[in-house]
């Protein structure tokens, strides 16, 4: 898979569904376009961002680009009806309240075969294309802790897992997987014998931030099934590009306090956070591409200068030093000595 999605830098379109402020139509086109004139030729989106608000909008900016140029994934397991509602009033659990200034279309979470080919058709539209590349299931887990998502995986297992398994293998999308924020569901995926993902949307999971279940869990097990892990959320929710949120809400004091150590070092050694957490993502050989997120063309640029900054390799001695990473996991120095 990873040889399709054409570079290691993706975009992650979340923040276009209005994520957490009101963005202005003509700069989420424009930040779309910044990451076409730096290279990027990966988009990722899903229904649920803003309500459809993040899929109209990047469909609106590709819809001048050969579509043989790039690489597009969607998502499946919720439905956007023309039904209207109060985004605030929303019960979406630990995502709650993340795109209150999205659109007002009611959203239903249905994981089964209809829903599925109804939700492709749907974001087709929206999109205004006339295929997809990718497709994942998307939050299966969502809000893991509660009493429902084991229900959830098994109503995707028996509908959206079969229907996205026999696309793929009819040749109408190029492969499908999770995308989620949980590694449960990753790992429980992987053990069935079939039907098989190709590769899996993991966010915020590999980060700086945790990476700890990930990296003893999942990585090893991925690595040896080829299925490829594409990693979304790695500024945590964006704590780590200078914002103020952890895993959708306000960072607790713990985190920011673990931030301002990671920003100290990096100080000292005259890199970026961003810098630091893109490569460490990257650094891992079961990851194929990261996908940050961005509403403001300067984010792009900066997304961009973060991927090719030289990075030291003291910094990431004392990140190891400090235990700021895991002892075990993979850093870019670590590809270097060998």
């Amino acid at each position: 898979m990873r040889q399709k999605l054409q570079g290691k830098l993706g975009f992650g379109t979340a923040p276009l569904g209005n994520m957490f402020r009101d963005i202005p139509e003509a700069e989420a086109l424009a930040t779309v376009d910044a990451a076409w004139d730096q290279g990027i030729r990966f988009f990722d989106t899903a229904p649920f961002y803003g309500a459809g608000l993040a899929e109209i909008r990047l469909g609106e900016a590709l819809a001048r680009r050969k579509r043989d140029e790039y690489v597009l994934a969607t998502k499946v397991g919720r439905v956007i009806l023309d039904e209207l509602e109060d985004p605030s009033a929303r019960d979406l659990g630990e995502k709650g309240g993340v795109f209150e200034f999205g659109r007002k279309n009611k959203i239903v979470n249905d994981y089964s075969a209809d829903a599925t080919l109804r939700s492709i058709e749907d974001s087709l539209k929206r999109l205004k294309t006339d295929r997809l590349d990718i497709v994942w299931v998307h939050d299966v887990a969502q809000d893991f802790y509660g009493d429902e998502w084991l229900a959830r995986f098994e109503s995707a297992r028996t509908g959206a897992f079969r229907v996205l398994d026999r696309l793929r293998d009819e040749g109408v999308i190029l492969g499908w997987g999770l995308g989620v924020n949980r590694v449960e569901p990753v790992e429980l995926l992987l053990e069935l014998d079939a039907p098989k993902p190709d590769a899996m949307l993991l966010a915020g999971r590999y980060t700086l931030l945790d990476h700890e279940r990930a990296l003893q869990r999942l990585m090893p097990t991925a690595a040896r099934q080829n299925v490829d892990i594409v990693v979304g959320g790695p500024y945590s929710s964006g704590i780590l590009a200078g914002g103020a949120h952890f895993e959708y809400q306000k960072a607790s004091p713990e985190i920011v306090a673990k931030v301002e150590r990671i920003k100290a070092i990096a100080q000292r050694h005259n890199i970026s956070v961003k810098a630091a957490a893109l490569q460490f993502s990257l650094a891992n050989p079961a990851v194929a591409s990261v996908i940050p997120g961005a509403s403001r063309p300067e984010r792009i640029l900066e997304d961009h200068a973060a991927l090719n900054e030289t990075i030291p390799a003291a910094f990431w001695q004392e990140m190891r030093e400090q235990k700021l990473v895991a002892p075990d996991a993979p850093l870019p120095i670590d590809a270097k000595k060998e």
